[in-house]
């Protein structure tokens, strides 16, 4: 059975198929909810108070499976650097929006290239598998782009995924933003800029092409704000729309070509 067969019967199933009698995912995600909360900020995973239109993307992080959304999954034998990274939703003058930032050149790790803020757990953030990726997320946005912690609601988390080219091991961290803050860049050495996209210009199939990579690499980006969105970002931004039920069709014959240097 090839990948692609794989991908349409599980879909078919719903993001809850073929999950283990004994889901590890599901009792962290659950127990992460059940951590305290009630303060502006908060690293525990708050849904109550959220705006309607994100309602799919909640049930979407409470129901979809780790290979449901990346075949690069964490090696069992822990090797990996823990990170993760904040998808921050938003509302803006033409309606749901996400913020992302465009990575310095000059970085050793996917220079250039748009992304989520975030990076790597520091130790002050607390275990990996509970609320350091919370608390890592918000840290590492506040540095990247200025943005205040205290707008930010936390709703959900992803499965943890992996970037083999880097090594990482990535806790995607869902955010409402609440209250919005100025950001921009902090720090022109980690970032070339920062900027939000409106949601109806990532569901636009007019915006929609798969990269080539001479290495081999075929996957789903994003022609937005002056940038080509791609590789994990884009990944899992493709995954989102599709679980929320925003995907519209687009043509996936449409390739753009990456040179060696990306």
């Amino acid at each position: 059975m090839t990948e692609a067969t794989q991908n349409r019967r599980a879909d078919a199933a719903g993001p809850g198929a073929g999950a283990a009698h004994e889901d590890p995912y599901k009792a962290r995600y659950e127990a992460l909810h059940e951590a305290p909360s009630g303060r502006r900020g908060s690293t525990a995973l708050l849904t109550r108070g959220l705006p309607g239109w994100l309602d799919p993307v909640v049930e979407a992080a409470r129901t979809v499976r780790p290979t449901q959304l990346s075949r690069f999954l964490p090696p069992e034998d822990g090797r990996g650097r823990q990170s993760a990274v904040l998808i921050l939703f938003g509302e803006g003058p033409r309606g749901p929006e996400l913020l992302l930032m465009e990575r310095a050149g000059t970085l050793r790790s996917h220079p250039g290239q748009p992304s989520f803020p975030g990076g790597a757990l520091d130790p002050e953030d607390g275990d990996p598998h509970t609320t350091g990726p919370l608390r890592a997320a918000l840290r590492e946005a506040e540095e990247e782009t200025g943005l205040d912690p205290a707008g930010v609601q936390l709703f959900g988390v992803l499965p943890r995924l992996y970037i083999p080219v880097s090594e990482f091991v990535v806790t995607p961290v869902l955010g409402w933003w609440r209250a919005p803050s100025p950001v921009g860049v902090v720090d022109p050495a980690e970032t070339a800029r920062v900027f939000t996209v409106p949601v109806a210009d990532l569901t636009d199939p007019e915006h929609r092409v798969t990269v080539v990579h001479p290495g081999g690499f075929h996957g789903p980006a994003f022609t937005v704000e002056s940038a080509l969105v791609w590789g994990f970002t884009a990944g899992v931004i493709d995954r989102i729309l599709h679980f929320a039920g925003w995907e519209r069709p687009w043509d996936r014959a449409r390739e753009v070509p990456l040179d060696w240097t990306a």
